[in-house]
């Protein structure tokens, strides 16, 4: 009964997209990208988000395969640390065909072959509100295969949200892939903090400027800059700057 009122309810009250596939061509960067998730994200009342390759067979990180995401730090370290992809039901799933679906909580808990340590992660994944994860499959032109994710609450999408989530989710995946020189080195991955900190910087603004705009410390904005210049093989922040905006991180 409360799964089918939450899905009545986002039937009719969750905001659509519009006009999305104009929306999303006019995406310039990366996080031109992140922002316009996140949107989306809140819009069909999901809590994070995840792009992500389909792992090869041995993979054995998640932060190596993702793409584009907003997906709480500890969760990732975390799933990485005790090598949960080779575990990974939907990933498994992944392989095997090319049309959304839906895994619950409930239903990884009660699979067999999970690792111990699987609990303390499906405990962290319920203290951040996540008890569903939505995949939608997606490829490119050289056929690559990828999956954006969303993960929240639980409850069963209406045929129209999962007709509009995947298309966004292909339109996004495929705008992603004509931004620039960033699949050219799919090594690095920036995080949202480093790509906005960078965003400031390029703007003019001071660590001390950023601290205040962001809302975090002063150490903490330098501790991301030059964790980024390390990423980008820059000499210096200027030089980080210069790097992504060639790199198509930033505008």
């Amino acid at each position: 009964m409360r799964d089918s009122l939450m899905a009545e309810s986002m039937e009719k009250e969750s905001p659509r997209g519009g006009d999305f596939a104009s929306e999303i061509a006019a995406l310039e960067t990366q996080f031109d990208a992140i922002r316009y998730m996140k949107r989306t994200t809140l819009a069909f009342g999901f809590k994070t988000f995840l792009i992500c390759m389909v792992p090869s067979f041995d993979a054995d990180k998640l932060a190596s395969a993702s793409i584009l995401s907003n997906m709480p730090v500890d969760l990732v370290n975390k799933y990485d640390s005790i090598s949960l992809l080779k575990h990974s039901t939907g990933i498994r799933r992944l392989r095997e065909t090319t049309t959304p679906f839906q895994l619950t909580l409930e239903e990884w808990e009660k699979e067999t072959g999970r690792p111990p340590q699987a609990n303390d992660y499906i405990a962290m994944l319920r203290d951040h509100g996540i008890y569903q994860a939505n995949y939608f499959p997606v490829h490119d032109a050289d056929g690559s295969r990828a999956t954006v994710i969303w993960m929240g609450k639980r409850f069963d999408l209406p045929m129209t949200a999962m007709m509009e989530l995947q298309m966004i989710a292909i339109h996004v995946y495929n705008r992603l892939t004509e931004i620039g020189s960033f699949w050219k080195d799919t090594s690095v991955t920036l995080s949202e903090r480093e790509i906005q900190c960078l965003n400031w910087t390029a703007a003019g603004k001071t660590s001390s400027e950023i601290a205040g705009i962001l809302g975090l410390s002063e150490h903490t904005v330098n501790h991301y800059l030059n964790h980024v210049s390390k990423k980008l093989d820059a000499v210096n922040r200027t030089q980080a700057v210069v790097k992504a905006m060639k790199k198509g991180y930033i505008s």
